[in-house]
């Protein structure tokens, strides 16, 4: 493997140029056009041995220029780094070979695709859900007749989570030290080639395995360390709307069974009702109209081993008292005239805060220690990250160093916030931006906001490329919103939505509810007997799966991922993203198509025994049962990490 990287480096190309960005931001999704002053190819000039690896020189012929790239070699790993270049040089292409049979992964999260051979890959962050894209894809829907598995062109999409990283099928990583915008270009048979707009750093390094790729991107990247282990322990309930609502829905799944370990209540600090659906009310101390009493209701409930979530994000919102100390103060996020800078989020404007300001930095971390751990919450969604525009003036004068970086300095302060409270043990937060740092700071991540529905790019499908693009890049814990989460036009939850989702939840790392930004349009898991049994059960065998789940987030400190495509363990399969590992013991199948009571599972050749019925096969392509309730799941006959004990209990409930 060092043979490979040596080569690949060793045949680098190198172009350079200039140019400028125009970039403008309509609720979170940006537009992005560039002017390339020019660009040329520079001719490899030089080769040199050091002690440490080679230097390969490039000259400019036009203007006597010579750039040198140096490679050096420490316990296996190749860190790459242009030395220098002129100052009116902004843009860098590195090209170096590819296999036309290689496969890449990761770049943060994708959607619909999860193998990004052919595909160029924008490295910068922005809400997947951008009204341009939706809108399009309801009018095609409209016009042409709604597809769920059709998708748009990968152009069309933007994540929530960009990250200079990417695995190869040749089992190796490349992450790229950088924060300005970037392109990662796979479309080439035999040739990647990487954009930075400033001087280029990157590291590769490879392994044997998959497993170890990880491991050794883990020891790059970090990470944030264990979490609690009560989330292991059933299902966190998505209930809003106040203490009593909560209390009373809280005991209806109880009643009926359902291990409860959580409820989230997004809207601890209070509404907003717009056109886009029921809303948080962005001013983060408690209502104490809705949730009266509210810290005494949290110590009565975990006294009841149900722990109480909320809900917080960047923005503030403009109407109340905490946006006035915030702007009293300086504390937001400027335009180019010196106000306050306010962004359109659904349907209302809102003012970030500045987190290049230390004291707004300290302001808000106290915030999260005061008005959310200091009532007694064990844990809280902490939304949104990509907002910054590219226009804004911050206070350490860098908005297009600081855009990309934005997620990540969220996921610092939040983390700081329960290490400081010294809560680590009890207290968690998820999020769904990131960059690079998040991998170290986030305690763990959720895929975003799906669809309510089956549509192979925005609803359940989507959910299995997102872990495992995620996965690839260093995030070795995701999860999502049970049932989805967004309702436009006539799209709505339905029952049968609901339950193969909390089929899958069940099967992954953490099981987590949402009401949805319509609660009143979408199915809710009460709203009927047969809902409530469903969720007890996928209850039930999500907490029998606790001891293996334990031992997997060991191998998630070392930086392998919890969920895993097929080819991590089979090298097989590169481009399937309709099923997927859990671990290396279990291959989980959804069901991802309304109306279907089985599914076609592709198995890799081993020993594998289907837990529902008890059928055992030696891979290729079979039909699994998948009546309403269960999920076709697979165990390797010599599974390693779950024991006899925990398949038992996971195949009893799975069976009841």
């Amino acid at each position: 493997m060092k043979e490979l990287l040596h080569h690949l480096l060793k045949n680098m190309e190198l172009s350079v140029g200039s140019g400028e960005n125009y970039f403008t931001m309509s609720r979170g999704s940006f537009r992005y056009r560039r002017w390339i002053r020019w660009r040329r190819k520079l001719l490899l000039s030089g080769y040199t041995e050091t002690e440490t690896g080679f230097t390969l020189t490039f000259h400019d012929p036009r203007e006597k220029e010579d750039y040198v790239i140096g490679v050096e070699m420490r316990s296996g790993c190749y860190d790459i780094k242009l030395r220098s270049h002129p100052a009116d040089v902004n843009r860098f292409w590195i090209s170096y070979p590819s296999d036309s049979s290689e496969h890449f992964y990761g770049c943060g999260e994708t959607y619909s695709k999860l193998d990004l051979k052919g595909e160029k890959v924008r490295i910068f962050v922005a809400e997947h859900q951008n009204t341009r894209r939706i809108s399009e894809k309801l009018i095609r829907d409209t016009v042409i007749g709604h597809d769920p598995e059709k998708d748009l062109a990968f152009s069309k999409y933007e994540s929530y989570y960009a990250q200079p990283t990417f695995i190869s099928s040749r089992k190796y990583y490349l992450h790229a030290d950088t924060v300005c915008y970037a392109e990662f270009d796979f479309r080439r048979d035999r040739k990647v080639t990487l954009m930075f707009q400033e001087a280029p750093v990157f590291h590769m390094e490879a392994g044997q395995s998959f497993a170890e790729v990880s491991e050794k991107l883990g020891r790059r990247l970090g990470h944030y360390g264990r979490l609690p282990e009560w989330l292991y322990d059933g299902v966190i309930l998505a209930i809003q709307e106040g203490t009593d609502t909560v209390d009373a829905r809280m005991q209806k799944a109880l009643d009926a069974g359902v291990k409860v370990n959580g409820v989230w209540s997004q809207d601890w600090c209070g509404c907003r009702r717009t056109g886009f659906g029921y809303q948080v009310m962005w001013n983060w101390e408690y209502d104490q109209e809705m949730y009266h009493d509210l810290p005494a209701k949290i110590r009565e409930w975990k006294a009841e081993g149900i722990r109480f979530l909320g809900y917080i994000n960047p923005f503030l919102a403009i109407e109340k008292d905490l946006y006035k100390y915030a702007h009293e103060h300086g504390y937001c996020v400027k335009d180019r005239k010196g106000k306050d800078y306010l962004v359109t989020i659904t349907t209302f404007p809102a003012a970030m805060i500045d987190l290049t300001n230390p004291d707004a930095y300290a302001w808000y971390k106290s915030l999260i220690k005061e008005n959310m751990i200091g009532i007694g919450m064990s844990g809280w969604m902490a939304d949104f990250g990509e907002y910054l525009p590219m226009d804004c003036v911050l206070y350490n004068g860098k908005p297009a160093r600081m855009h990309n970086q934005w997620p990540a300095i969220w996921a610092k302060l939040n983390r700081e916030a329960v290490e400081e409270c010294g809560v680590k043990d009890e207290v968690f937060f998820f999020m769904r931006a990131g960059y690079t740092g998040s991998v170290r700071d986030a305690a763990c991540m959720w895929t975003g906001d799906q669809h309510v529905d089956w549509s192979k790019d925005d609803g359940l499908p989507s959910v299995i490329p997102a872990s495992l693009s995620l996965g690839m890049s260093g995030q070795t814990i995701v999860h999502s919103d049970a049932g989805g989460y967004t309702t436009v036009m006539s799209m709505t939850r339905t029952k049968e939505l609901l339950m193969r989702w909390q089929e899958m939840n069940a099967f992954s790392p953490l099981f987590r509810m949402h009401e949805g930004n319509q609660p009143s349009r979408n199915v809710q898991f009460d709203a009927d007997e047969e809902l409530l049994a469903h969720l007890a059960k996928m209850s039930r065998i999500h907490t029998a799966l606790k001891p293996y789940l334990l031992k997997l987030e060991e191998e998630a400190q070392k930086g392998i991922p919890m969920i895993r495509p097929l080819f991590y363990h089979y090298d097989i399969l590169y481009d399937n993203c309709k099923e997927y590992m859990l671990g290396e013991d279990l291959l989980v199948a959804p069901v991802r198509k309304q109306g279907r009571t089985d599914r076609h599972v592709i198995l890799p050749e081993d020993d594998w025994i289907e837990l529902n019925s008890g059928r055992e096969y030696c891979g290729g392509t079979v039909i699994a049962e998948a009546p309403m309730g269960t999920i076709p799941v697979f165990c390797r006959r010599n599974h390693t990490q779950i024991t006899d004990e925990t398949l038992e209990d996971v195949i009893r409930e799975m069976r009841s």
